[in-house]
């Protein structure tokens, strides 16, 4: 786990290391040859000492300190700062980041061959863990991220009509089930994942005709099944009028030959052509 190591503010240690300087040249001047040389070594190997803790660290960066091999601690401060001297400094950035999957082609729930894609926003949030946990972080997400979707698109149809199961074309049901994984998945790693969302998702290139002829039937059967709806409901509404203020008398036939007539009408995909009956030529 990340845990801040021991750090001091640059600037006091440069002011400690010019006190030391002063210090010793004044110890020197007062002393004979041997003790004046004496006095220079002592500053030179403490300064050689204390000049091994400073780093630099940015905006949005931290230092990982190793001092043999030992993790020591973390630091996230940024500006010129003084850790422990004669340990190594690795820079792990803490900007957030993306990452866009390769486009993959997998089967679906309903075994459909679909290419799919996805991006990837996350960010580092335990560098002891980013650093340690894994060989290399960066190429453990985008390895995650793949999987993660495979697994997303073989559990879940490209499209489904039924109310209670989620296909793969529901974006905000779709991009938080991702998430989720995704942040389980990568959490060994220290990465926290921000957002994932779907890029790219259609039919594979050998069956993508054939499912949009597929969709196209859907769509115009519940087309049809809404227009049926309607035309019923308009009928209902008519003979309903047509008794209660008393306009016409229908018996049973006339009724079925009326309800005939306005379906034809109200369910027809051509424009209607009117047909007046005037009688026999010959009367």
């Amino acid at each position: 786990m990340e845990r801040e190591a021991y750090r001091i503010n640059g600037f006091v240690m440069l002011f400690v290391l010019v006190g030391l300087a002063v210090a010793a040249f004044i110890a020197a001047g007062g002393a004979n040859g041997d003790m004046a040389a004496v006095f220079l070594a002592v500053y030179v190997v403490i300064f050689a000492i204390i000049v091994t803790g400073f780093t630099v660290i940015n905006p949005n960066e931290a230092k990982v300190v190793q001092f043999f091999g030992r993790y020591v601690g973390s630091s996230t401060a940024p500006g010129l700062q003084w850790v422990l001297p004669f340990t190594s400094k690795r820079k792990v950035s803490l900007r957030v980041r993306n990452f866009e999957t390769a486009k993959l082609k997998v089967n679906d729930a309903d075994g459909n061959p679909v290419e799919i894609a996805a991006v990837v926003v996350y960010k580092i949030v335990d560098t002891a863990k980013a650093t340690f946990s894994v060989d290399d972080y960066e190429e453990y997400v985008a390895i995650q991220s793949e999987a993660a979707v495979r697994h997303l698109a073989t559990t879940h149809p490209y499209d489904s009509h039924e109310a209670d199961r989620t296909s793969l074309r529901d974006g905000a049901e779709v991009a938080s089930e991702l998430t989720t994984e995704l942040r389980e998945r990568t959490d060994l790693a220290g990465v926290e994942v921000i957002e994932a969302r779907i890029t790219h998702l259609a039919y594979a290139p050998e069956i993508a005709q054939a499912m949009l002829v597929r969709q196209q039937a859907a769509q115009v059967v519940a087309a049809r099944t809404r227009i049926v709806e309607g035309a019923v409901g308009m009928v209902q509404l008519a003979l309903d009028r047509l008794t209660a203020e008393g306009v016409v008398e229908l018996d049973e036939e006339r009724k079925a030959q009326m309800v005939s007539n306005l379906l034809v009408v109200l369910c027809g995909d051509r424009a209607t052509q009117p047909v007046i009956n005037t009688g026999s030529l010959y009367g």
